[in-house]
């Protein structure tokens, strides 16, 4: 049977904990045909803010509130979305050689260890859009890959033990937050926790095991407890200085700003709006709201599936389409194609944004109809 190399550490700073998990990748550059993948599982020290490859972290991380908590924050070398990690994540990195297959391939492949990690402890995850993993319809843990040139892959996944999610609202710029005095609850409506889906607390050390169990499961392989050699603590020491705590790494901007903007459409509960945030023809981010008791669980399966999908008719046909089926009666929709045509009106309102943007006059994700970012 294959051998896996497993390192677990716990209270990573933001900076030096990415850092070592790139430093790690240099176990495959020296012999890529030989190399054992490395299975890490750690946390991080309370509060790190974390973007993603390809975002703006002025825009997705509030960095005052993050200088008022202590909050520290850097950027990934993974793609995704802004997260906070702390002693209530568990952060999940796995480093391979890169084979033929591609990312879209490889996400749910290497996602499989969490998944089955997970039922382990009688919680049901799902892939949801392209690197979600949801429970019960809410988003339990993010995906996301990272290909250097020496072939070597970092495949993350920050999963959720517990979460604040009123310190998450104060410290990251999220949609929901904006939803006059409803963030919190918006937010519990889309995300969830292993303690939640459990009805009890779990912790970290206990989720680790199983995550580790479940990961040998899937790839049937053992995992060697092991450390990080001193050339690798020196690489990621000088990556530490090098990208994940130099201004130049942090502070890069992507070459278009996002935009945002809204359309709405009639459902059998009354009027939906539906929030796009863009960059360029891309979906960075979407969010349904309306007069709900709950938000219906196709629609909270929309904003999952249509997150990192471009502003095409036909594309965006087909994916609705696809979650009405699954969603069945509680779709939250009469008519593919009103939600269809709302979602391209909000992306073609937020497109005009990127292109010409001017101070709003109300908040930065949702504002005010008529206003620019």
């Amino acid at each position: 049977m294959t051998t896996w190399q497993q390192l677990c550490d716990d209270g990573a700073g933001a900076a030096e904990g990415l850092a070592l998990d790139e430093a790690l990748m240099a176990r495959v550059a020296r012999d890529a045909a030989t190399a054992r993948p490395t299975l890490r599982l750690y946390t991080y020290a309370d509060h790190a803010a974390l973007v993603g490859r390809y975002q703006t972290l002025a825009a997705e991380v509030d960095l005052d509130a993050c200088a008022a908590t202590g909050t520290a924050v850097s950027r990934r070398a993974t793609g995704g979305g802004a997260i906070v990690m702390g002693r209530g994540q568990l952060g999940v990195a796995l480093v391979l050689p890169a084979g033929a297959a591609s990312f879209r391939q490889l996400i749910p492949e290497l996602g499989g260890g969490v998944v089955e990690g997970l039922g382990r402890l009688g919680v049901r995850a799902e892939f949801g859009g392209k690197n979600d993993l949801l429970a019960g319809g809410r988003k339990i843990a993010g995906l996301g890959m990272y290909l250097d040139t020496s072939g070597a892959l970092l495949f993350h996944a920050s999963l959720l033990v517990d979460l604040d999610v009123d310190f998450m609202l104060r410290v990251l710029r999220i949609p929901a937050a904006k939803l006059a005095d409803k963030g919190a609850a918006a937010v519990a409506e889309r995300v969830t926790t292993v303690n939640r889906e459990l009805g009890r607390p779990i912790g970290v050390d206990v989720l680790r095991d199983v995550i580790a169990e479940g990961f040998a499961a899937r790839f049937d392989v053992t995992l060697s407890d092991d450390e990080p050699d001193e050339s690798e603590r020196t690489a990621a020491t000088d990556l530490v200085d090098s990208r994940y705590a130099n201004p130049s790494w942090l502070d890069e901007q992507h070459a278009q700003p996002d935009g945002t903007g809204s359309a709405t459409f009639k459902s059998p509960d009354g009027l939906v709006r539906v929030f796009v945030a863009a960059q360029g023809s891309l979906v960075k981010s979407l969010q349904f709201a309306g007069d709900f008791n709950a938000v219906p669980d196709g629609l909270r399966r929309l904003e999952h599936t249509l997150r990192w999908r471009h502003l095409n008719a036909d594309t965006l046909q087909d994916l609705v389409a696809e979650v009405r089926s699954a969603s069945g009666a509680d779709a939250g929709w009469r008519r593919d194609s009103d939600v269809v045509t709302a979602v391209l009106n909000a992306g073609a309102d937020a497109m005009d944004r990127c292109a010409a943007p001017v101070r709003p006059t109300g908040s930065c994700y949702f504002p005010e109809q008529g206003s620019h970012l």
